[in-house]
């Protein structure tokens, strides 16, 4: 049986975030359409392009494929490609942010950010595709000739590893963040001293 390649989990995940940019793509011909937003989908997608897309997905890409590759004797080709792939994960965290604080205006009563949240949506349904097909077509499997299979067997276990504690690294986020909103503990009972 042939063994995976450290490729494989992402490639799996770009078939996940093509279906979510379907989703996303007809989300934003429902708002122009209807000349309004959703809110609640925008912040939904917002999470799965930073949680998975960005930070599970670009994550196992930038912190072990590219960082290995840094190490091997790689054609310009492909170190040109991994600095442009690098650039566009840059540039789809920009739009994502743009997209948030849009959303949060229009969310505010803004009706003027709908144009911003749109136009950053539209960006980042037209781009998901073309990162994809450069990744899969021209870049993943091309660069596996770089490896040993005993690199390749390691990275996709540090792959694993790094799946794994994506879902603790979420929720100590969010738990920091609603204790920063609620501020410091307050003590309890008289002449309690807070936490």
């Amino acid at each position: 049986m042939k063994k995976m390649m450290p490729i494989g989990p992402m490639m799996i995940e770009h078939r996940l975030i093509e279906r979510m940019l379907a989703v996303a793509r007809g989300e934003l011909e429902r708002f122009w359409r209807e000349k309004k937003i959703n809110p609640e989908f925008v912040m939904e997608l917002v999470d799965f392009i930073r949680l998975y897309a960005d930070r599970c997905h670009h994550g196992k890409e930038e912190d072990i494929l590219f960082r290995e590759l840094a190490g091997k004797p790689v054609s310009e080709e492909h170190r040109g490609i991994v600095a442009e792939l690098v650039k566009e994960h840059q540039w789809a965290r920009q739009q994502t942010r743009e997209m948030v604080e849009a959303t949060r205006r229009y969310a505010e009563g803004e009706q003027d950010a709908y144009l911003t949240v749109t136009a950053r949506l539209s960006a980042l349904v037209d781009f998901y595709p073309r990162h994809i097909e450069k990744e899969d077509q021209h870049f993943f499997l091309p660069v596996m000739r770089y490896f040993s299979q005993e690199e390749k067997d390691r990275m996709l276990r540090e792959g694993v590893e790094f799946d794994s504690t994506l879902i603790h690294e979420k929720y100590r986020a969010v738990v920091a963040e609603q204790e920063r909103k609620q501020g410091p503990p307050r003590a309890e009972g008289p002449g309690a001293q807070p936490r």
